[in-house]
């Protein structure tokens, strides 16, 4: 593989074919591979990947096209992707949430950010999901103080390639 590539990058192209480089590569060949890759989209090599590794994907491309079944069925950064499927972030909070004033309170700050969502609620852990949840924490944090409640812990998930990936395609296995 490696040799491959380096036969592929030696004349300096301006397009650059990888179908799938990092199969059956050992875990240090592969963060060379990436250090080459990314160096040669860095030079100005426009770098068409093709992979099943959504985190390879994630990092090395600036634009993607997710394909199934042979067509193309979206394309865009992540970014795009997320904000076109509606894919929100998990935000999982755990501390003293005093379940009926938490309720009311985040529901009332709901009716502020539209696509906030309570999952799942008891009386020490609270998970939500919202788009840009980041950005809103200071909201969220301010509505639970209010409702006499307290935080402790914060863990915030960001839907990653592979979750839009799914959401896209489905989670069925294919055959």
């Amino acid at each position: 593989r490696r040799l491959n590539f380096g036969c592929g990058v030696v004349h300096r192209p301006k397009v650059l074919l990888l179908d799938e480089p990092t199969v059956g590569v050992d875990p240090q060949s592969r963060a060379k591979l990436f250090e080459l890759v990314e160096a040669e989209r860095d030079a100005g090599a426009c770098v068409l990947y093709t992979t099943h590794y959504m985190e390879e994907a994630e990092r090395l491309c600036d634009s993607l096209a997710i394909i199934d079944h042979g067509k193309i069925i979206a394309t865009g950064t992540v970014a795009e992707l997320k904000a076109q499927l509606g894919a929100r972030d998990a935000l999982q909070l755990n501390g003293r949430f005093p379940v009926d004033a938490t309720r009311e309170a985040i529901e009332g700050l709901a009716r502020q950010i539209s696509d906030l969502e309570i999952l799942s609620h008891t009386e020490d852990a609270l998970l939500l999901t919202l788009s840009s949840a980041s950005h809103h924490l200071p909201q969220v944090f301010g509505a639970i103080s209010a409702a006499g409640g307290s935080v402790s812990e914060t863990s915030l998930r960001s839907p990653n390639l592979e979750t839009l990936f799914l959401l896209l395609t489905g989670k069925e296995l294919r055959e």
